[in-house]
């Protein structure tokens, strides 16, 4: 008899495969969110101190200005939020996503190949997984918020920080002046913001892939002769797409909860969403309002920044999800059900 190799059985592949096969969705939600994450959040924190502040600066310039201040860290300010959140939110929500399509596709409800019923399947099943998810993801994106503000909101308060509180300080801070509830300002907008956003994404994302020619099966095919890019190239170019013109869509509705919370969190009267959205527009003075447009490109003051922070971020996510697809279907086993 062979003697066995120490290690060699240390653990059941074929089990580990099928864990992997049957877990699909989480497993490559998962991998592909942290690095996208990572990689789009200086971005995203420089999206959010464009929002809030007063006076028009360029993106380089207040780019500048947070590391002259608070260095590398400020552009990472917070990142644990999202860092451990992903594990559930993003896994929470590809899961959902998944799991409508498949039931949409058992009963053959809007299962004609053709682009409207591939773009509906996937808005329904983006909106029930925005709606859901929200309630989980409004707390710790509040927390997150509130890091990346830190500096603004105490000088709000006519306070000087030497040193930003930690995550858990900003959540007991929130905790001891507004209560659990307080993890829960700007829920509403938050709501709203997820459903849409997350219908139009998907919605826009899985119509794109349509067109670039992957196949009901779920296999890329070839793409058109007006695009005739590598397929290796389609889902960082359906992602970025799909992440760009969906956040556009719903861009001044985030403008507006963040706000909504910056007041909230330093402690100002209390707005509501129309007179906050009238202000934005048309400025502080009513008998005095600023021009339209002016008023419209504060409301979009940042969406540079964000639309390239979609990009990356969307682009490298879906990139990362069908290659840890890919490597997961070819792993010996039966195959997994989309």
């Amino acid at each position: 008899m062979s003697e066995r190799r120490p290690g060699k059985y240390l653990f059941d592949s074929a089990a580990l495969n099928e864990s992997l096969k049957s877990n699909k969705a989480v497993v490559c939600a998962l991998s592909a969110s942290y690095i996208s994450t990572f990689a789009g959040y200086p971005l995203d924190s420089i999206k959010s101190r464009l929002q809030t502040t007063k006076q028009r600066v360029s993106i380089p310039r207040l780019a500048l200005t947070v590391y002259q201040e608070e260095g590398i860290v400020g552009f990472y300010r917070g990142i644990w939020i999202p860092l451990i959140t992903i594990s559930f939110v993003r896994a929470a929500s590809f899961t959902i996503y998944s799991r409508t399509k498949e039931y949409f596709r058992d009963r053959h409800w809007l299962s004609r190949n053709r682009i409207f019923d591939v773009s509906a399947v996937g808005g329904i099943s983006g909106a029930l997984s925005g709606s859901l998810i929200s309630f989980a993801s409004a707390p710790f994106e509040l927390v997150k918020v509130r890091r990346q503000l830190e500096y603004s909101i105490a000088s709000s308060k006519g306070i000087r920080l030497e040193k930003a509180p930690k995550t858990l300080e900003a959540v007991r801070d929130i905790f001891r002046s507004s209560g659990i509830l307080g993890l829960y300002t700007g829920f509403r907008l938050h709501f709203l913001r997820d459903t849409l956003g997350t219908a139009l994404y998907f919605f826009e994302y899985d119509g794109f892939r349509y067109i670039m020619g992957r196949h009901a099966s779920g296999e890329q095919g070839q793409t058109p002769l007006w695009l005739p890019i590598p397929a290796s190239v389609v889902p960082f170019f359906c992602g970025s797409l799909a992440g760009v013109t969906s956040w556009a869509l719903i861009y001044p509705l985030d403008v507006v909860k963040t706000k909504v919370q910056q007041r909230a969190l330093a402690g100002e009267r209390k707005r509501g969403v129309v007179e906050t959205f009238r202000r934005l527009i048309r400025g502080p003075d009513p008998d005095h309002p600023k021009p339209l447009l002016k008023g419209i490109a504060r409301l979009y003051q940042g969406l540079g920044v964000s639309a390239l922070r979609s990009v990356t971020t969307h682009g490298l996510l879906w990139t990362f999800f069908d290659l840890t697809a890919s490597y997961i279907d070819r792993l010996p086993g039966p195959a997994n059900r989309e």
